[in-house]
């Protein structure tokens, strides 16, 4: 679990005290277990927790720890150390970028998982990448390139022959992949 050193405690609440409608505060990953992977606090206000939230209670506030985020957020630490220009808020999580996945993963972080993995590293080679964007209600992955892949003329084939084949491999519950990259722009374009 987040430890959440004494100074950082008393500088949320401190916080948390100028603010009339907080709850208290949520923490969670954006993009966790990706190289994109970026620790949050937030205030925590009303219709801002989750079913699956984990709440923890501190002397001056209450942390809320995003369900999906907790395995991410193993071994991380909230501290806060004074300086000459007043003081920082630091948050490590080591494990934030970690791929930790298994078969009762949310469908993201497995999607993620392969396409960190084993997809992008290929993609590299030409200089492109591609990263989810969501997964719909009827279960397609929605897509996007970047890098050397924006633009290029083999986007279509590597959509289909590569990234949705090893993903429907991999996770047959997806439908398939949908691409919303503007390909019109050929600035980076490999081909």
């Amino acid at each position: 679990m987040v430890t959440i050193t004494e100074s950082a405690q008393e500088y949320l609440a401190e916080l948390l005290s100028k603010q009339e409608d907080a709850l208290g505060v949520r923490v969670f990953i954006n993009q966790p277990g990706t190289p994109r992977a970026e620790t949050c606090i937030a205030y925590c206000r009303d219709g801002d927790v989750q079913d699956d939230d984990e709440e923890k209670k501190f002397d001056k506030f209450s942390a809320w720890f995003e369900g999906r985020s907790l395995p991410y957020l193993e071994d991380a630490l909230v501290d806060y150390a004074k300086d000459r220009m007043g003081g920082q808020l630091t948050i490590k999580a080591p494990n934030s970028k970690m791929p930790r996945v298994d078969d009762n993963s949310p469908i993201e972080d497995r999607i993620n998982y392969v396409l960190y993995n084993e997809v992008n590293p290929a993609l590299a080679a030409h200089g492109g990448e591609v990263s989810l964007i969501e997964v719909t209600e009827d279960n397609f992955a929605v897509l996007q390139f970047g890098g050397g892949c924006q633009g290029c003329g083999m986007v279509d084939a590597t959509l289909k022959g590569g990234v949705e084949k090893t993903l429907l491999e991999q996770l047959p519950q997806l439908a398939g992949v949908r691409d919303i990259t503007d390909h019109s722009d050929r600035s980076n374009a490999y081909y």
